[in-house]
């Protein structure tokens, strides 16, 4: 007889709520390129005919439940707090989902990078509760020196990745390589996964062209001076004095939109430095079909994830620029201008390389063709992972 599951899942601001309705009337979240983690989520409890609770970190609180079912939307302890005050509430976070886990009467926990620090879930394992840590970022910043905080919480992280943990579910090789690193190489069974597409939703993409004018530039992401938007300000200067047919499109929101605004139109590059905000599924469709190369600059001061936005260039046929502050550029290197991390210089002249050579432009684009099967296979997906580390679990004798 199998072991009876009851998971909880605790995940970012994705919107779990919006997902599952989508789920059950078997359609694909609209406001995601990638196929949703919560769809791939409640697929495998379905699957594997769990009872599931899944807590998903919003501002706005939502709750639904039907047989099998309970999504809440909840905030975090920790949201909008500084300090002290961040780091408690961020630990808060942790406790109050052990005492859910307890409450809910739950066997596994799986829970997603930012929602509490790794070292409290070392706590589940003396309740009886297996715990399955989703690691979609770096433990740490790969080019710059651990602050003293970050230190003690990768310091007290070790036992989670060593011993109290099923297994570990990551995004990257890189996040793999820390963690062995961080263990000494003697750590819970890793996963990798990827992030998973629909062929359809990018199989009528047209061909780019670089000799059609003007020449488009996608930047699709969170507006923040750690993810390079000032940087992109600067090329865009520089190519604005040497009167280039270029134009750069800024597809997200963030708390430097404004900032980076104001300080387009006093730079008097507006016309060619162009915001369209938040942009749905569909629209992301028609920002790639229209650009010829998208640009990923994050900064070192940023740790960054695994960065969807590449794997969608690769599937739209766009050639990416970006550094090895992205975890991705492992996987697509091939179709990528790699450039040195926070080199604005660097990044200006592999755009101009690709908006100038022909020859050049054509082979990454070739290059995002023969990429592109990965990003398509459901074998190497989140969900996928997940199923095997839970069909180990309810393999488990019964005590």
């Amino acid at each position: 007889m199998s072991k009876p599951l009851r998971i909880i899942y605790a995940l970012g601001p994705e919107d779990a709520v919006e997902a599952y309705h989508c789920w059950i009337n078997k359609e694909d979240t609209p406001s995601q390129v990638s196929v949703a983690f919560s769809s791939q989520f409640y697929d495998v409890c379905q699957e594997l005919d769990a009872s599931c609770y899944v807590i998903a970190s919003s501002n706005q609180k939502e709750f639904v439940k039907s047989e099998g079912f309970i999504v809440e939307h909840r905030p975090l302890l920790s949201s909008g707090a500084k300090g002290i005050l961040f780091h408690l509430g961020y630990i808060g976070n942790g406790l109050l989902l052990l005492l859910q886990a307890i409450r809910f009467k739950a066997n596994v926990v799986v829970v997603d990078s930012g929602t509490t620090y790794w070292f409290v879930l070392s706590l589940f394992s003396g309740f009886g509760i297996k715990v399955i840590p989703s690691l979609h970022c770096l433990l740490w910043r790969k080019y710059l020196p651990l602050r003293l905080i970050d230190k003690l919480n990768v310091k007290l992280s070790t036992n989670l990745f060593a011993r109290d943990s099923q297994a570990i579910l990551v995004a990257s090789e890189d996040i793999s390589k820390q963690i062995s690193e961080l263990t000494n190489g003697k750590h819970r069974p890793i996963l990798e996964f990827l992030s998973t597409y629909r062929r359809a939703d990018f199989a009528d993409i047209n061909e780019s062209h670089p000799e059609h004018s003007p020449f488009q530039i996608l930047f699709a992401g969170r507006v923040e001076q750690n993810k390079g938007v000032f940087d992109l300000l600067e090329i865009a200067k520089r190519f604005a004095v040497d009167r280039l047919d270029i134009i750069f499109n800024i597809c997200g929101e963030g708390s430097a939109l404004e900032s980076l605004r104001r300080q387009t139109i006093q730079a008097g590059i507006n016309k060619s430095f162009i915001f369209h905000g938040y942009c749905s599924k569909s629209q992301m469709r028609e920002m790639y079909r229209h650009s010829h190369v998208v640009i990923v600059p994050t900064r070192t001061n940023f740790s960054e994830g695994f960065n969807r936005v590449v794997c969608e260039s690769i599937l739209s046929g766009r050639p990416v620029v970006t550094s090895a502050v992205c975890p991705a550029l492992s996987y697509v290197r091939e179709a990528v201008m790699e450039v040195p991390p926070n080199d604005i210089r660097a990044y200006g002249d592999a755009l101009l390389s690709l908006y100038g050579d022909r020859q050049l432009y054509e082979q990454k684009k070739q290059r995002c063709l023969i990429l592109q099967e990965k990003f398509y296979d459901t074998t190497k997906s989140w969900g996928t992972a997940l199923k095997s580390i839970l069909l180990s679990i309810k393999s488990e004798p019964i005590n």
